[in-house]
């Protein structure tokens, strides 16, 4: 009888020490479950767009203050810079941009080669969604933009191919505007008609 209550008592220590076991690895699922969508909302480097001001500048909500952000490499037809005509598919452009990030949250990407800021105090930034799309190549690659390749950048010759492949397929401002080259290569439509 002894024997068999010291088998009882051993099975009964087994069961609570599986069930001990079986308790903690429950916590801690729940601990990281509960990590990995706190991390998902509030993820370091993630920026929330509270404004796109034209096709290639936006505003960013970082920790409480607004900053506005030039994208790096991309030159959008104007919409609002001071006596300059709205130019052709500026409008398109920036409603393209607001399409795509407009109160979304994105990834700010500095570049080694370009600055922190330009002269009118942006932060010069490469701007990701959350997916890990980078919406420079976007613009460029539909036709909203031109590869602005004035400032050393990484992604130069990346961004010369997209705006090439653009031309070549007649998208986007390619199909519809007047493309003026300023003798500094600068590229430009004509005033929107």
């Amino acid at each position: 009888m002894e024997k068999a209550e010291q088998q009882n008592q051993r099975l009964w220590l087994w069961w609570l020490v599986f069930i001990a076991l079986v308790a903690f690895l429950i916590l801690v699922f729940l601990q990281i479950d509960s990590l990995r969508k706190r991390a998902e909302v509030i993820q370091p480097g993630l920026y929330a767009v509270t404004e796109v001001i034209d096709g290639d500048t936006i505003t960013v909500n970082m920790n409480g203050s607004t900053e506005t952000v030039r994208m790096i490499g991309l030159d959008t037809p104007e919409t609002h810079r001071p006596e300059t005509p709205v130019q052709c598919y500026g409008e398109a452009a920036s409603e393209y941009s607001k399409k795509l990030i407009n109160g979304s949250k994105v990834r700010l990407q500095a570049d080694p080669l370009n600055t922190n800021r330009d002269r009118y105090n942006r932060l010069l930034r490469y701007v990701y969604l959350a997916d890990g799309t980078l919406v420079e190549r976007n613009l460029i690659s539909e036709g909203y933009g031109f590869a602005y390749t004035q400032f050393p950048f990484q992604k130069t010759d990346e961004f010369k191919a997209y705006e090439t492949a653009a031309k070549t397929a007649n998208k986007g401002l390619w199909a519809v505007c007047e493309v003026l080259e300023q003798p500094n290569g600068i590229k430009q439509t004509a005033p929107a008609t």
